[in-house]
């Protein structure tokens, strides 16, 4: 009973295993065969060419002429489509997506002659705090200019595969082909193991304190095009916007920087591949990461690495939030779900968060219909279960019950009645009453999402 307490029957299998190899039927060409292998890469950067070079290795095991790759239209135009793709917030100019779009064939124009000539430079990125989830505390949020987007997803577009081929297998974050449920599953399979005691790390302000220097020298190991490592270090030393002061920062990466992930990645690889090496079982998101081993002993020598690596490599792992958990005993969180031993649950963080976008959307004076608020709720939703449907079934009741008591006051109030729905509210307007209006139900879409699918 604990795999359908997991959801693990939900957990989609790892889409990182290896490619099966073609039956007796099929042919396919090595050319074929490499960009199977590689298919999330851009084509008309990475040709075939280029992407078996990239498995066989190149000489010295460094990478040249990487900035012809970067400045052609047609990676720019490639880029701007993902950048228009994610939308965003204007950045210092005010340019917005769509302003851009205006003018996109001779901003596009101009772009690849700033690059192609050296005269690019990045503009200040605007700095905002947003909150926490769950919780009063603020965190930094960066905002490029969408140009200075453009270009570093470019970038990104080049030199990401060389830096995939080796990355390791415990790493989950920001990966093509990867995402929290892997990471999610692998923790889950990891516990049924027998791995019941669980290094919980938490790296304080990681993306502000990434050494600058030490980051290039990590990538500096395989890109040998100054043209590229001057434009990565012109993004890393962007001026910082923030009410109205300027500020050049001395280390880290700034949240919301399209490249940042990748750069961020890059430079854990190395503890990744440590943990790897020594056999510690180690599950990475970003820079969220957790540690399972099979003894107390254990568990001590694998923070006693951690907290020597980091404290080499300019980094600090939080004081308060880093510990060790006895899963018999203890719960631990990780990617917004609360491990115990019996269940899968979203942390009260998560469902603290639900909440306060739900209270903003069922205000007792919305003056919209029923209709419109119920399909404007259920986005939410949608969203938030397609993420937290591994938790247990228990986990989704309360809050079916919590929403449709906000939607039974307001029409309580569209009656001159003060107060929550209550009493009699709950025969004047039914469960059922909701559901006829379409109102998407957290606890049967998670039993729904249990029942084996019809083949």
């Amino acid at each position: 009973m604990q795999g359908d307490r997991y959801g693990t029957n939900m957990i989609r299998q790892d889409p990182s295993a290896p490619v099966p190899e073609p039956g007796p039927r099929t042919r396919i060409k090595p050319a074929e065969d490499v960009r199977l292998r590689w298919g999330w890469t851009e084509a008309m950067v990475w040709t075939n060419r280029m992407l078996t070079a990239l498995e066989t290795g190149v000489k010295g095991g460094k990478w040249f002429s990487l900035m012809d790759k970067v400045y052609p239209r047609l990676n720019l135009t490639r880029a701007w489509s993902k950048v228009a793709q994610n939308d965003g917030a204007p950045g210092v100019d005010h340019v917005t997506v769509d302003a851009y779009d205006e003018r996109l064939i001779p901003n596009l124009k101009r772009l690849e002659q700033c690059l192609r000539d050296g005269s690019y430079h990045p503009q200040d990125i605007q700095r905002v705090w947003i909150p926490k989830p769950g919780s009063k505390e603020q965190r930094p949020l960066g905002i490029p200019t969408v140009r200075d987007r453009i270009v570093q997803t470019a970038v990104r577009n080049v030199i990401e595969p060389i830096f995939e081929r080796d990355f390791a297998e415990q790493s989950y974050g920001f990966r093509p082909g990867r995402g929290c449920k892997d990471a999610l599953h692998r923790v889950d399979q990891l516990l049924k193991s027998g791995y019941r005691y669980v290094v919980d790390a938490d790296l304080k302000s990681y993306f502000d304190t990434i050494p600058h220097e030490a980051l290039m020298e990590r990538i500096r190991e395989k890109i040998s095009d100054g043209r590229v490592l001057a434009l990565i270090e012109k993004f890393l030393k962007q001026g910082i916007l923030e009410d109205l002061s300027r500020w050049v920062p001395e280390t880290g990466t700034p949240q919301g920087a399209v490249i940042s992930p990748l750069l961020s990645n890059i430079y854990l690889d190395a503890l990744d591949h440590l943990m790897a090496d020594q056999g510690i079982e180690m599950v990475r998101y970003a820079d969220d990461f957790v540690i399972l081993c099979r003894t107390a002993d254990e568990a001590q020598a694998a923070l006693a690495q951690v907290q020597q690596w980091t404290a080499a490599n300019g980094l600090t792992l939080h004081p308060e939030k880093t510990r060790i958990a006895d899963f018999a005993t203890e719960s631990f969180d990780f990617l917004g779900y609360t491990f115990t031993s019996k269940y899968l649950l979203p942390r009260n963080k998560s469902i603290q968060k639900l909440k306060d976008t739900l209270r903003k959307k069922t205000k007792r004076a919305n003056g919209k219909s029923l209709k419109c608020i119920i399909t404007d709720v259920n986005e939410t939703l949608k969203g938030w279960f397609e993420y937290f449907k591994l938790s247990a079934r228990g986990a989704f009741p309360k809050l079916d019950g919590w929403l449709r008591m906000r939607l039974r006051s307001i029409l309580r109030k569209r009656r001159k009645r003060r107060g929550c729905g209550r009493g009699r509210d709950h025969q004047r307007w039914t469960n059922a009453y909701f559901a006829e209006y379409g109102l998407f139900n957290l606890t049967e879409a998670r039993i729904k999402a249990s029942q084996p699918s019809e083949r």
